[in-house]
């Protein structure tokens, strides 16, 4: 039996809990808000899964960091975004604490209360330890939940989280009942900038066409499950981004991902055709009408 510690009892975390509690395994579920302490929630487990939000990564990985969190230990992140001061993924916060604990990233076309359903789902665990993989393949894996390994932890990690971009200008589409044509469109242009990206970052192609790059992007751009899909739908008609973030249930990462793209976008001379446009709409540069129209009426060239 495996002792593990999930950090972060939202949608996800709890999700992530109810998988992991499938194979017999001892589970604790631990939040802010738990009256047990952080050092008794992880005392003897040999896995720690951390599913918190983006912007709370960097305070538990330095909690975890005065807890003296013994070498062997699997540390793994669930969490989709970039740090908005460094431009980290969540692994790189992770590994740079704790750099001789095996990291491993967990990311694919996961909504959280599809999972919580019990219906069918596939994700990806990688790490550039195999060995950790492989126990976290384990662990995860049950008749509804199908677990794959990778060793580009990188290319899962910013397949995940650049997906949360496209979500929202796919929302926005979908708002402005532009159709099939336009969504289509849309999806594999956004895959194009997602692999651009990702290449100046570091990560290898292959991976975007994989559970956590293109199969993500279908399931996140394509479902009103997503919280990012509901930024773009609900800003196409009328609404508010402030009133928007206040009423959703979870974090859309996607909000802080464009701010951090764009500005290493801009460093590197990247092209990004529809982040730039995304940006600008959530910075109310620009309405949803205007955006679609920006990108339509780009100069032509080769596909």
């Amino acid at each position: 039996m495996t002792n593990i510690t999930i950090i972060g009892a939202g949608v996800w975390g709890t999700a992530l809990n109810s998988l992991a509690s499938k194979n017999g395994d001892q589970v604790c579920l631990w939040s802010r808000r738990s009256q047990t302490k952080l050092a008794d929630a992880i005392k003897s487990s040999s896995i720690i899964l951390s599913a918190v939000s983006m912007s709370g990564v960097n305070a538990v990985a330095q909690q975890l960091k005065c807890l003296s969190v013994s070498s062997d230990v699997i540390l793994v992140t669930a969490t989709k975004g970039l740090d908005l001061q460094t431009t980290r993924t969540p692994s790189q916060i992770w590994q740079a604490e704790f750099p001789n604990n095996p990291v491993v990233v967990l990311s694919g076309p996961n909504l959280s209360k599809e999972i919580k359903q019990e219906l069918p789902a596939a994700t990806v665990v990688a790490s550039t330890d195999v060995k950790a993989t492989e126990i976290l393949q384990q662990v995860f894996s049950s008749p509804n939940f199908r677990v794959y390994t990778n060793r580009d932890p990188l290319g899962v990690e910013l397949g995940g989280t650049l997906k949360n971009v496209m979500a929202i200008a796919s929302g926005t589409c979908d708002g402005l009942q532009l159709g099939t044509n336009a969504k289509a469109a849309l999806l594999t242009r956004g895959l194009t900038e997602m692999i651009r990206i990702g290449k100046d970052w570091g990560a290898k192609v292959e991976t975007f066409y994989g559970l956590s790059g293109l199969g993500d992007l279908l399931a996140t751009c394509s479902s009103r499950l997503s919280r990012n899909y509901q930024v773009g739908y609900q800003l196409a008609v009328g609404q508010k981004l402030a009133d928007i973030l206040a009423n959703l249930e979870g974090t859309a990462e996607g909000v802080n991902t464009t701010k951090v793209v764009m500005e290493r976008a801009k460093l590197k001379r990247i092209s990004v055709p529809i982040t730039y446009q995304v940006h600008r709409l959530l910075q109310g540069e620009i309405t949803p009408q205007a955006a679609v129209e920006a990108l339509m009426l780009r100069d032509t060239k080769p596909e």
